[in-house]
């Protein structure tokens, strides 16, 4: 048997193709939009994808099901608590597949959502024995479990979800023996839980000795303490887990729409028409340069995740990049299902280099300079951007602490007549904010280079 976990940092995803060589067939559980890697192994060992699985509905990506059924043949199983437009094979509990040697066998762990299920791993097939591995989704990660209040839009109560994952984990995975190896479909950086571990394989006995939500409690202190202190979610959550369920392009033909370039006159009607500029590359060049009225979100940060949050799926967009990572950009979008791209702007910001009445820049200031403005007679509105429990943590006194996760539902009003200064952990959500404001008519904006890590402590 082979089990390959892929992992996909920018979504903290985890994905994994199951094999065996002697049968030459193959599944993929949870795999990412763009499949080309699971198709590349599974030839590598000689094998035919020929199932795909989904622990669940997911909410921060769309899942390449459609593409392995498509592109392999695959057959698409789902838990038996699932409703799709697709065609697919309901799995509940005890229900297996089995090839060769291996054996997928399915518990149902409903908690995290209603149709959730974990997928026991099990190397002599048929024979039984304890189980090799087991893939949980996101009802079980490593250090953490899955949140439970994703599934509001659909009617179920964040409580009555709580109770189930409750039922879930120590009535069907906490009896599992110490020795299965945990494998979960997210890690550190995921928003679908609120402590996950940079850790991407555990045991289940070490979860049961180390795992805050597994340690022994009354039910009603489990809904309480998996219920309260989450972490924002993003708007595109509720549309990717509706996506899921759903027949839709593929990614291949979606990028194939999507990747034309587009000529300076073009994305300037585009946007006078109400597209949204998208600009990719880092905050120092961004605020160096871009063209007036784009918002910078860069690729080398949680690039999908903030554009997730902070763009409109049903607006058009235009994508700013680095000459030749275009396709990149356009790719990391279509793994979260913004599929609206109307192209990119041929040859990038070399395109404006005679025309610079439509470049804006964004002020970049040091600690040492925001220290002293501080201390002088006009101080500038500080703006801390980052997440609440950031902010209690450690934080410059002056600051007024507006995550950026909550400024599309807050529709953030400013003085426009005052001075602004941005600041974040590292420099990366600051830039955003900052072309945010920008774009909304704030022209004293500024943004402290390198955040709070920049900022003395003595």
């Amino acid at each position: 048997m082979v089990l390959k976990q892929y992992y996909l940092g920018c979504l903290a995803h985890a994905s994994y193709l199951i094999a065996d060589e002697a049968s030459g067939r193959a599944a993929v559980v949870d795999p990412q939009r763009d499949v080309e890697q699971y198709l590349a192994d599974a030839a590598g060992l000689g094998c035919r994808i020929s199932d795909v699985l989904l622990t669940h509905f997911h909410a921060d990506f769309v899942a390449g099901h459609l593409e392995l059924r498509e592109r392999a043949g695959a057959v698409i199983r789902l838990g038996a608590r699932a409703e799709a437009e697709y065609s697919f094979i309901g799995m509940g509990d005890g229900d297996s597949v089995v090839f060769g040697d291996v054996r997928l066998s399915v518990l149902e762990t409903p908690g995290h959502s209603p149709e959730s299920i974990s997928i026991l791993v099990y190397e002599r097939g048929e024979n039984g024995g304890e189980p090799y591995a087991v893939l949980t989704g996101d009802t079980l990660f490593i250090g953490d479990v899955g949140r439970p209040d994703l599934r509001g839009a659909q009617g179920w109560g964040a409580e009555e979800l709580a109770g189930t994952l409750y039922d879930s984990l120590h009535e069907k995975l906490m009896r599992l023996p110490d020795a299965t190896l945990v494998y979960p479909a997210h890690g550190a950086g995921s928003l679908c839980g609120k402590s996950l571990s940079s850790e991407t394989v555990s045991t289940i006995g070490a979860q049961r000795a180390d795992n805050y939500a597994l340690a022994p409690m009354r039910r009603e202190r489990f809904i309480e303490i998996v219920t309260t202190d989450l972490p924002d979610a993003p708007a595109y959550f509720t549309y990717d887990a509706a996506l899921n369920t759903r027949e839709h392009p593929t990614l291949e033909q979606t990028l194939a729409r999507e990747l034309r370039p587009l000529a300076l006159t073009k994305v300037l009607k585009l946007a006078e028409d109400g597209a949204q500029l998208l600009d990719t590359r880092e905050p120092a060049k961004f605020e160096g340069a871009h063209l007036k009225g784009s918002i910078n979100v860069g690729l080398n940060g949680s690039y999908a995740t903030w554009c997730g949050t902070l763009l409109d799926p049903e607006r058009p967009i235009v994508v700013i990049a680095e000459p030749g990572r275009e396709g990149e950009a356009a790719t990391r979008l279509g793994r979260i299902a913004f599929d609206g791209i109307a192209g990119y702007l041929a040859g990038g910001m070399q395109t404006l280099a005679d025309r610079p009445g439509l470049v804006a820049r964004i002020e970049r200031i040091t600690a040492g300079t925001l220290a002293e403005r501080l201390a002088g007679p006009d101080p500038p509105l500080l703006i801390d951007v980052r997440a609440p429990g950031e902010w209690q943590a450690e934080r410059i006194e002056a600051a007024v602490n507006l995550p950026l996760s909550r400024w599309p539902e807050r529709m953030i009003t400013l003085p426009q007549d005052e001075s602004i200064v941005v600041h974040c952990g590292t420099g990366y959500r600051s830039a955003i904010a900052a072309s945010l404001l920008q774009r909304d008519g704030y022209t004293l904006v500024s943004d402290l280079i390198g955040g709070i890590e920049a900022w003395p402590t003595d």
